[in-house]
């Protein structure tokens, strides 16, 4: 038994099972539309995999257009492994450890290594307490769930203590490797339609190239101890490997086992990430891939990294990018990566943004900047005056006392502010970007104004009861509170008729 994935159907799709080689000519044909088995955080790295590895497949094999049938797939696959004629890289059960198998390299031999019971338990997702995904819970794991489990931890994975190291794909080992892209939307729906999706990226990426121009699939090469391979002599698309894993079969189960490493598989800590990575964002003067951090996927993170042209601080990845042939179909903007911290995760974050047909081509001209910044500017004003607001009250109504302690007690209600602004802004930045002349945009502008202003007045009320006050100055405190938050959307108003006025 090895599993083989160019032949045997190990792959299950809303179509059915398929081999790999099956797999991708079923995506070619637009048929397969979902991974019943794909849990949620393994999407980025399913797709890039297989985009990945149909156009280094394809481009060693001098093909530019995407095969319809199987056995062209599974002979293009197969010139990436000429050099074994048994096929053993495509086995997902390897039968001799000194040979590679499925993402898996050789055993160079002295190792120790240590078993790992299911699948889930060797994906690269870390949390800190075991409550966001739960490990170890899948005893009865089907092949593909091994598969998956390792394209997860193999292309993603981040650096794990001593001797287990990270891919070179990001910017150090507490970082993440980031999915920012535009897919294809399902015909009504705002999904992303997956073989569609493939196609796109299989496409835009093939037309840019001439030839493997060094080591493509790393699990093929020998991994000596304290041995890393250098990053100038690999293919730009390069599928890495970042840890010691071989699969074994123990009573009739599948089992893995691990070992460490005295070196990083690739030797790509100078590069910071900017590996030719075609989803990654890459900051233009430090040179390095984007860190998500702690942060989540904001409207100003997104904001900042497409549309600042002005101050040109990130390079849109190839793959956001949008071609004038794609203004006729609806697109999603697609922004997936680990939140990521010292040897944890604090979880998979994910944002999908509906682009309408009619924003793509503008999508990264100059308009949006300028209307980015103004919806921007409405959503700071108007939490400037909630937090003035309720900073008063929990000052007792002296404004002479306001503090950094005051102003904390704000923070709950301006954070609900800004799930709601995060909400509304990319549909509002949509609208204003439709409108043509003065007399279109002011009303739109107005509208939002007074929508911010309605949430923060219902959040200030949601929060007054709460904030600390001596009950003998606490009618003063709400009235000077109520004022101060007044004031501040008034001042946001003005700012509105002035802009009104000069326009």
């Amino acid at each position: 038994m090895t599993h083989d994935l160019l032949h045997e159907p190990l792959i299950q799709t809303d179509r059915g099972w398929h081999s790999l080689p099956g797999l991708l000519a079923a995506m070619a044909r637009g048929e397969v539309q979902g991974f019943p088995a794909l849990r949620p955080h393994q999407r980025p790295a399913w797709h890039m995999f297989l985009v990945q590895l149909a156009v280094l497949a394809l481009d060693a094999a001098g093909r530019r257009d995407l095969p319809l049938v199987e056995e062209d797939w599974c002979a293009a696959l197969r010139g990436l492994t000429s050099t074994f004629p048994g096929d053993e890289p495509w086995h997902l059960l390897g039968a001799d450890s000194r040979l590679p198998a499925f993402l898996q390299p050789a055993d160079p031999g002295g190792l120790k290594w240590s078993g790992v019971a299911t699948p889930d338990a060797l994906d690269m997702l870390i949390t800190s307490r075991n409550h966001d995904i739960k490990r170890e819970i899948a005893r009865q794991a089907a092949p593909q769930d091994w598969i998956f489990a390792l394209v997860s931890l193999q292309t993603m994975e981040g650096f794990g203590g001593a001797g287990n190291y990270g891919i070179a794909r990001m910017n150090g080992g507490s970082s993440s490797r980031v999915l920012l892209g535009l897919a294809p939307a399902r015909a009504g729906s705002a999904q992303a339609d997956p073989s569609a999706w493939w196609a796109r990226d299989v496409s835009r990426l093939l037309a840019a190239r001439q030839g493997l121009e060094g080591k493509a699939l790393l699990w093929l090469e020998p991994w000596p101890e304290g041995r890393s391979l250098e990053l100038a002599g690999l293919d730009p698309l390069f599928i890495e490997v970042c840890r010691r894993v071989r699969l074994v079969v123990q009573h009739g189960r599948i089992l893995a086992e691990r070992s460490t490493s005295k070196a990083a598989r690739v030797a790509g800590k100078e590069a910071m990430g900017n590996t030719g990575d075609p989803w990654a964002p890459l900051h233009i003067a430090e040179g390095k891939s984007l860190t998500l951090g702690e942060q989540d996927w904001t409207h100003e993170l997104l904001v900042r990294l497409l549309f600042r042209k002005d101050k040109r601080e990130w390079h849109v990845p190839p793959l956001a990018r949008s071609h004038a042939e794609e203004a006729r179909e609806p697109m999603l903007l697609v922004a997936e990566a680990f939140s990521r911290g010292n040897s944890k995760t604090d979880g998979f974050k994910s944002r999908v943004v509906p682009v309408p047909k009619v924003m793509l081509r503008q999508l990264f001209g100059e308009k949006p900047t300028m209307v980015a910044d103004g919806i921007l500017k409405d959503i700071a004003s108007v939490d400037l005056a909630l937090r003035n607001g309720l900073a008063t009250v929990a000052a007792g109504g002296d404004r002479e006392k306001l503090g950094k302690p005051h102003y904390a007690r704000s923070l709950p209600a301006r954070a609900t502010l800004r799930r709601k602004a995060d909400e509304w802004f990319f549909p509002e930045l949509w609208l204003r970007m439709e409108a043509k002349v003065d007399a279109d945009f002011a009303p739109l502008h107005l509208a939002f104004l007074e929508r911010l202003a309605a949430q923060a007045r219902a959040e200030f009320r949601e929060a007054l009861p709460g904030m600390p006050c001596a009950s003998l100055m606490r009618p003063r405190a709400e009235v000077r509170g109520w004022q101060a938050l007044e004031r501040g959307l008034h001042f946001a108003m003005r700012e509105w008729k002035q802009e009104k006025v000069d326009g």
